[in-house]
């Protein structure tokens, strides 16, 4: 069979400038690793093509047997004009990710089937069901077992690619409210893949770095541990996603991670209040340890990337000074800030829609930037400026120029890393300058 697989992530129309398209394919940014899991799984006997719509046009002149859009909740719209349009060739259409898993029945209307939460088994399936002329309209998660093997994810992109993907483990179980990804159906299995299926699939990445994938490498800290083991003489350098709790506990953890090349830890603190994180569901994180999490990783010289959200209802216009000073006196090398987005199928969404305070189900603003919701001690307006000035003095050139030179002391890699991300921030600022609701 001849498929295509597309990763849809849309930007309305807007296309990469070749500078924003030589540094997103350089480092590997992806919106996702789930179509080229999918595509890596694929038994050898089909011809498999993947487009990125960020990069590549897709040819609607070419014939194929099947051709599955991957799309998360900003892309609904332009998603559906691509299966649309090659189901009116008579081609077989298949849908998955985030916005298809949770509005299943309505995504099928523009589908010929839907692939329902994470799960490579049931693309095989799948395929197995098409080739006998039984193909299902639905497909539900499967529970992941030891039996399961995954083949190595092969991340090709056009031009030179400076960073490798993999991802170790699937799932998270602690399931906060407002995380689409760990809501989804089966969004919340943790699955652990063989230690030595990792080795082997890391030692065949031609790539000296390496981004995990993984929502965190501290759900099973001895999981980690053995994984970092194994990887020390591998001569790699890598960056994965940790929470709080571990690192700030387990400086085993922590240093193994260093042994094994780890240049920077991502770490989800999304707020500095402790009544908010409780209220979200935020079991990993408890602001007090903010502190020891962020020494340990730099003790180990290696860089701290904090994500923050702003919007929740403990927050009020004060929250955005407080947050800049305490990432200041934290000494975070790298952040991150979004919108708090109320997705659809998260328990966020539901306590919203009851309150009567979403303000729009135009998905296409569903991307963490725009306010969609009626925040409970600002203006939607207040949130927007508020995220914006976060940004604007975050990545001042003064505060910048400060983090990088401060970066030296970490050594090379983790320097680096903080002058390229500092880099591509600023070209996503200026590329999404224009926040609006």
């Amino acid at each position: 069979m001849k498929i295509l697989i597309i990763e849809n992530f849309w930007l309305g129309g807007k296309k990469l400038k070749l500078t924003e398209k030589l540094l997103l394919n350089t480092f590997s940014i992806l919106p996702t690793l789930y179509a080229r899991q999918l595509a890596a799984i694929t038994p050898k006997k089909h011809s498999v093509k993947i487009v990125d719509e960020r990069y590549l046009n897709i040819n609607f002149d070419e014939k194929y047997d099947i051709v599955l859009i991957n799309f998360n909740f900003s892309s609904v719209q332009r998603a559906y004009e691509i299966a649309d349009s090659f189901r009116q060739k008579v081609i077989t259409v298949v849908l998955s990710g985030w916005y298809p898993s949770i509005m299943s029945k309505e995504a099928k209307t523009h589908s010929n089937s839907v692939i329902i939460g994470l799960n490579e088994t049931n693309w095989l399936e799948l395929l197995n069901d098409y080739e006998k002329d039984k193909l299902k309209p639905f497909y539900e998660p499967k529970k992941y077992d030891s039996s399961v093997r995954i083949p190595p994810t092969n991340v090709e992109l056009p031009g030179f690619i400076f960073t490798g993907a993999i991802e170790a483990t699937r799932g998270c179980p602690y399931r906060c409210d407002f995380c689409p990804e760990s809501n989804i159906p089966g969004g919340s299995q943790y699955f652990t893949r063989p230690v030595d299926d990792i080795i082997d699939e890391i030692k065949s990445i031609p790539q000296k770095t390496i981004m995990f994938y993984d929502k965190s490498l501290t759900i099973n800290p001895e999981y980690s541990k053995t994984l970092f083991k194994k990887m020390k003489n591998l001569n790699k350098k890598f960056f994965c996603n940790g929470n709080a709790d571990v690192l700030a506990r387990d400086k085993e953890l922590v240093r193994m991670s260093k042994e094994a090349g780890c240049v920077a830890w991502l770490i989800g603190f999304e707020s500095i209040s402790q009544e908010t994180i409780n209220k979200i569901g935020k079991t990993t994180n408890k602001v007090e340890e903010y502190y020891q999490a962020v020494k340990n990783i730099h003790d180990n010289k290696m860089s701290v990337i904090g994500s923050f959200m702003f919007g929740f209802d403990t927050d009020t216009k004060d929250i955005f000074n407080e947050t800049l000073k305490m990432i200041e006196e934290l000494k975070i090398d790298i952040a991150d800030f979004w919108i708090l987005t109320p997705f659809l199928g998260t328990p966020l969404f539901d306590k919203l829609e009851d309150e009567d305070r979403i303000l729009t189900k135009d998905w296409s603003k569903y991307n963490m930037k725009s306010v969609v919701f009626k925040p409970k001690n600002m203006t939607p307006d207040e949130l927007l400026q508020g995220v914006k000035k976060m940004y604007s003095e975050f990545f001042s050139f003064k505060n910048s120029t400060k983090r990088v030179l401060r970066g030296l002391y970490l050594g090379f890699y983790p320097f680096f890393l903080i002058l390229v991300r500092n880099s591509i921030t600023n070209i996503i600022i200026r590329y999404f300058s224009s926040y609006d609701n």
